[in-house]
């Protein structure tokens, strides 16, 4: 494939080849240009291609990129991009649906399965159904119609009545109903009623016989079954608004505490209306089905002897043996057609194992798989369809794997390869990078430091290049000493003790956790580490500093001295391109004070507000401020430009009035400082105290290549993470608790070095710093760790080693362990 002249984002008049047929890996560090090149250009120029090979009308009802900057890319195959991060699926899906193995389920139940009469009678499997024939009861002659696969679909013909096939209930929590008991119905005693604007029913409520001037909890039994239950009946009231002072004459329903959650919930349209209802509802497995999603007849077939249900709550290990029984449980008519549906599911199901997801149930919540758990489903996905000649993107593959699953990646990526295809991938792990046929390296720096390449070759040659960054990471088998960690004396300064119930797939538990201390959670994929720390020592921290009930699932918590708890993860930051590093980390508020108190502002009546290119006078009135313009191209795909009339800058050319003065005696406008890098910023502005500070944290955050106008949202979750942080390394942090989750998702080693001393600077002030993590050389620099497993799913779940990394590492039973000590090797 050959590139020449590439220009998307920071890239420099690019000119490189990259070979075809061969496992090709990209790396740099954050920001250099990586995607860029893969995604960039690569894989939209790929999919463009293709896509304009289709019809008009086709092309109208697709999203695809517009050309990229570009002058010439020649050889580029059709392409399909594998992304970092998966959107999450919709409450229907399960890692069933997902896979589509259910579908091979579904249609194996359909057409093999023992089926039910009318009458109740079971009816041989026969190959009645794939005919389209009826079905004939030999016990007493019924004739029917068997199941199709869409009869036994949850999305579709099966779905249970009750929950429609989403396998769980909304309730009203009635404990919620009421959260302060010692207040009267007119203080605000009953919490739906003050939020959910219905204030109102305390009038009502009085028509109907309860006294409003008594404490809740003095009320007769009777009285407080009227506030939570009582009949939907009209009285009618005399009501007086709070502020207008005339009373106005009503007939009007009386909705009980519950009734009022009921309607609320049933009125809600959006994501926002059900947030408001939410704190009265629990969610519950639905009674009628248990959970399963499906009817009772959806559920009647029978296979092997197991109903659907059964199977899909196997783990996918499990079900690779249930269904090597399954032929030989058939009559001989019936084995032929069997044999090509189990087939299909085992030409799956085997690649999903090597990926290491064999734990997972196919009843499991699509929602609830982490990143690199849907990233995994995605490539064995794109694996089963046995293309020839498609270029295959993949941004950081090797997201949430354990190292242990590091090689059925490869092994699935080079099926791929050995397909016929070519494959590129952006990544970071040295392992994945030793293993390519082919390395190119982007850099040397990020954002407007990088954009070339630094070397490339087979990953040899790119070892021995002088100017490689990743070159000794390639070549290095020890890890590398990021901190100076404490070995003795872990618990000096106390500990946090939790002690759980079993949650999921992870057993009781009881784990201490050194505060002052930089502690790691580890485990293969499925082990429990997101049970462990998200929803048993995050929530019961944040409950035990609140004073609030805890989890039901947590025993007891011993925190003492933790005040704080804060849990950092790498989901986007805004929701929008309004949303900026500069905005974000509260710079620009201080850049809009700045400008508003010069000469010339203060001359023409401008305040701070009109700095603000949001809603400010001096905004770009073309793009309202967002710097881009959207433009509607008919059946081609929308194209998004930078602002002609403020050229990205969001502002308006009158903001260039306003000039402040730099140390260098350099004049400055608010829109020049928005274009430059936090790092050139912070040079232009040392003498602004304030604005320094925080440029400075973002420097030492290794962010000092973002450009203080960059769209948040466009930000890698490592790089949201450290931003996230921005505004709590100048704070003192005794008594916090830090929680990270993977941090080091898309950073390259040295960037992970940076991130390592920002958390030593957060344990010197005082704070406890948790990580849930699978890289080698961050857990070997850790003070303290816990590793879960042995395994995923059912073969996981408790705590099998904890102490000092070099302890860990000597637990035979111990799956971390074992690479630790072949990190040493």
């Amino acid at each position: 494939m050959e590139i020449r002249g590439a220009r998307v984002h920071n890239l420099k008049n690019v000119d490189i080849d990259i070979p075809l047929h061969r496992l090709v890996g990209i790396a740099g560090v954050s920001g250099s240009g990586k995607s860029s090149l893969a995604l960039g250009i690569l894989y939209a120029e790929g999919s463009r291609r293709y896509l304009e090979a289709l019809s008009t009308y086709t092309r109208r009802r697709m999203s695809f990129s517009a050309a990229a900057d570009v002058d010439s890319v020649e050889y580029v195959p059709a392409a399909l991009a594998l992304h970092q991060r998966p959107s999450v699926p919709g409450i229907r899906s399960t890692f069933g649906t997902m896979t589509e193995l259910l579908n091979s389920l579904r249609l194996l139940f359909s057409r093999a399965g023992e089926h039910v009469c009318p009458n109740g009678h079971r009816v041989p499997p026969s190959t009645n159904v794939a005919a389209d024939k009826p079905l004939v009861c030999p016990t007493c002659g019924a004739t029917f119609m068997g199941p199709s696969a869409e009869d036994l679909a949850f999305n579709s013909g099966g779905a249970c009545e009750a929950c429609g096939g989403t396998g769980t209930v909304r309730e009203v929590n009635e404990a919620a109903l009421v959260p302060n008991p010692a207040k009267t119905l007119e203080e605000g005693a009953v919490a739906p009623w003050n939020q959910l604007m219905w204030s109102l029913m305390v009038d009502v409520a009085r028509e109907m016989g309860v006294r409003t001037d008594v404490p809740y909890q003095d009320l007769t039994p009777t009285e407080q079954d009227t506030v939570l239950h009582g009949p939907m009946e009209k009285r009618h009231i005399l009501f007086k608004p709070k502020h207008s002072g005339t009373p106005t004459e009503l007939d009007f329903t009386y909705y009980s505490a519950v009734n009022s959650v009921k309607n609320a919930l049933a009125k809600a349209k959006d994501e926002k209306g059900l947030a408001r209802v939410a704190k009265f509802l629990v969610e519950r497995p639905c009674p009628d089905c248990g959970g399963t999603r499906l009817s009772a007849a959806a559920c009647a077939s029978l296979v092997a002897g197991r109903a659907l249900p059964d199977v899909c709550a196997m783990t996918l290990e499990e079900t690779l043996a249930w269904i090597a029984e399954v032929e030989s449980s058939l009559p001989d008519g019936v084995r032929p057609m069997a044999h090509s549906i189990v087939e299909q599911y085992l030409a799956t199901a085997r690649r999903l194992v090597d990926l290491g997801l064999g734990y997972l149930s196919l009843d499991r919540a699509g929602a609830t798989l982490s990143t690199g758990e849907r990233q995994r489903v995605q490539l064995a996905r794109a694996v089963r369809n046995r293309t020839t000649g498609v270029l295959y993107v993949l941004d950081e593959p090797s997201i949430g794997l354990h190292p242990s699953n590091i090689e059925g990646l490869l092994d699935v990526v080079r099926d791929l390869v050995d397909h016929g295809n070519s494959v590129v991938l952006v990544d970071h792990d040295p392992r994945i990078m030793r293993a390519c046929d082919w390395l190119v390296e982007m850099g040397p720096a990020a954002g407007a430091g990088g954009g070339l390449v630094v070397a490339q070759g087979t990953p040899g040659q790119v070892a021995a290049h002088p100017a490689s960054l990743i070159a000794p990471f390639l070549r290095a088998n020890e890890p590398t000493p990021l901190r100076e960690a404490v070995r003795d004396d872990l618990f000096s300064l106390g500990a946090i003790h939790l002690e759980t119930d079993p949650l999921h797939t992870v057993r009781a538990l009881a784990a201490d956790v050194p505060l002052g201390r930089l502690s790691v959670v580890t485990g293969v994929s499925g082990s429990g580490k997101t049970t462990f720390v998200l929803e048993g020592l995050v929530p019961a921290l944040a409950a035990s500093i609140d004073g609030r009930p805890l989890p039901g699932h947590v025993r007891t918590i011993d925190a003492a001295g933790v005040t704080r708890v804060h849990l950092v993860d790498a989901t986007p930051i805004g929701a929008n391109v309004r949303s900026t590093v500069a905005t974000y980390t509260g710079v620009m508020d201080d850049l809009r004070r700045l400008f508003a108190a010069t000469p010339a502002a203060r001359e023409r009546g401008l305040s701070v507000k009109d700095f603000s290119y949001n809603t400010g006078s001096l905004r770009c009135p073309e793009c309202d401020g967002t710097g881009e313009i959207s433009l509607d191209v008919q059946f081609l795909p929308d194209v998004t430009i930078p602002c002609s009339a403020c050229c990205g800058l969001r502002f308006a050319p009158d903001a260039d009035c306003f000039r402040t003065r730099t140390p260098s005696g350099d004049e400055v406008t608010l829109p020049q400082l928005m274009a430059l890098t936090a790092a050139e910023a912070l040079d232009m502005l040392t003498g602004e105290k304030r604005v320094a500070r925080k440029l400075q944290t973002l420097v030492d955050l290794g962010l000092g290549y973002l450009t203080l106008g960059e769209a948040t949202p466009t930000l890698s979750g490592g790089e949201a993470q450290r931003l996230k942080l921005a505004a709590e390394l100048g704070r003192k942090q005794a008594g916090a608790v830090f929680v990270f989750d993977e941090p080091t998702i898309g950073l390259h080693p040295l960037d992970v070095q940076t991130l390592v001393r920002v958390f030593q600077r957060l344990i010197d002030k005082g704070a406890t710093v948790v990580v849930i993590e699978h890289d080698l050389d961050f857990i070997e620099n850790a003070d303290y760790v816990i590793d879960l497993g042995p395994g995923g799913g059912q073969a996981g779940g408790r705590i099998v080693a904890a102490g000092t990394p070099a302890q860990v590492a000597a637990c035979p039973e111990s799956v971390t362990g074992r690479y630790l000590q072949g990190a040493k090797k």
